[in-house]
């Protein structure tokens, strides 16, 4: 199956940032139909003592769900298509209870979340969807409840740490300061690093067209500041890498096979320049090493 730059990137994205809470299926497919689910999450059981601070994106993921992200507000049809994929799975699991002879409760069914970048009054009207007043959130409408389906108009979430991450799959302004609020994260943070990545390769696969349009080089401008910044990291953490190895080797020779207590101080050796801590290296004794760089004991 054949996909666009964005359905790659959106669905990595999301199944990168979900991983950690539970089961993450992209691109399944359903038999007998042309149609793909993009992405069927189901929370675990026991949810992690050390969570990722996901906001809005993690309230939907509470419960199970489908993840349907697009690049454009989707059509009609496409939304018709959405709710067919959730109805399926619901028959899917209505039968599988049915077999094993137990009770399937409408709660404990997924609902459907799409994803867009804007949605306008007369969609939302002809949809009858409603501000789901379950969330606290501008942007997030809910259509009839036996339908179990929502839609997120990003466009119209506020912008605040707690929507970052469905933020960053809006377009054009709303995309843009998104990318900008996460170039501001910590450089240490996971989230922050992996999610340059994938950013850096969506970029990498628009540029890689033959033909441009006007709307994917106005994208690959604003992916760009990720892209450059991902690179840049990119090969700071090579030579970060190469110092290490470098300080470690150095050691090694001198000292033989590193120990806890010798390999514990070669962070304290990377904070100096490579002109102050080279020296050291080579003229302080294991114990002077230790004794300067080394754990030292709390007082009392």
């Amino acid at each position: 199956m054949t996909q666009q730059p964005h359905d790659q990137f959106a669905k990595q994205y999301l199944k990168e940032l979900l991983e950690p809470l539970g089961e993450v299926k992209i691109s399944e497919e359903i038999p007998g139909e042309s149609l793909h689910i993009d992405l069927i999450f189901d929370p675990s059981p026991e949810p992690p003592s050390d969570p990722p601070t996901l906001g809005l994106l993690a309230q939907l993921a509470s419960t199970p769900c489908l993840l349907e992200p697009y690049r454009n507000c989707p059509s009609n049809p496409e939304i018709r298509n959405c709710i067919l994929k959730l109805f399926h799975v619901h028959a899917e699991l209505q039968r599988q209870a049915k077999r094993e002879k137990r009770t399937l409760k409408e709660e404990q069914l997924p609902r459907l979340w799409i994803l867009t970048p804007t949605a306008s009054q007369r969609l939302l009207k002809e949809l009858g969807a409603k501000e789901d007043t379950e969330f606290e959130y501008t942007g997030v409408y809910r259509l009839p409840q036996i339908n179990q389906t929502g839609i997120i108009a990003i466009n119209q979430l506020p912008e605040i740490p707690e929507t970052l991450w469905l933020r960053m799959l809006g377009k054009g302004g709303t995309q843009k300061r998104a990318i900008e609020q996460v170039l501001e994260l910590p450089r240490e943070d996971p989230q922050r690093r992996n999610i340059l990545q994938l950013v850096g390769i969506w970029r990498i696969n628009v540029a890689s067209k033959i033909e441009l349009d006007t709307e994917e080089r106005e994208l690959i401008m604003e992916l760009s500041p990720a892209y450059l910044k991902w690179r840049e990291d990119t090969i700071q953490q090579g030579i970060e890498r190469g110092q290490r190895l470098m300080v470690e080797a150095l050691l090694r020779t001198r000292f033989g096979e590193l120990d806890e207590a010798m390999l514990g101080i070669v962070d304290s050796l990377l904070v100096l320049s490579p002109d102050q801590c080279m020296p050291l290296c080579l003229q302080l004794s294991r114990e002077e090493l230790l004794a300067r760089f080394g754990d030292r004991p709390s007082d009392g």
